[in-house]
């Protein structure tokens, strides 16, 4: 019995999102071919001038906007951003600072503030517990 190995492939939009890039924005021999794991390996490694001009200027996909802004997905939806944004129009947002931007900010802000908080908690409770159990064998 022969065993092969099969090449894994995944769909461009796939690739292009663990690319941090927008799918619409590449090049039609990316969007039209599927890509193999060592294809996406040699991307990564090694970006071609249209992956680097990508992720330098945009288009950006929203996670990416939403991540440059300091913002949730969610909170790029809520401030009308529901389109691929460049690097210039990022930079336009912030300059302007409009008020939904502030406050999804600040939104974020206290997301992140709870979640360390959530895990301090976790970590004490966790500490606690192996306490007891060391004192009790």
């Amino acid at each position: 019995m022969t065993s092969h190995k099969t090449t894994q492939t995944m769909k461009p939009a796939t690739a292009a999102k663990k690319l941090g890039v927008y799918l619409e924005a590449t090049p039609a021999e990316f969007q039209e071919g599927v890509v193999t794991r060592s294809e996406l390996n040699a991307l990564q490694a090694e970006p071609p001038q249209w992956l680097q001009e990508l992720r330098r200027n945009g288009p950006h996909p929203r996670p990416v906007v939403a991540s440059k802004l300091g913002v949730s997905i969610a909170g790029l939806a809520r401030g009308g951003v529901t389109e691929a944004l460049t690097t210039e129009q990022i930079d336009a947002l912030e300059q302007d600072n409009p008020e939904w931007l502030q406050k999804e900010r600040a939104t974020q802000a206290e997301v992140r503030k709870e979640a360390v908080r959530i895990k301090e908690k976790h970590a004490e409770q966790a500490e606690k517990a192996e306490r007891r159990q060391q004192s009790g064998s």
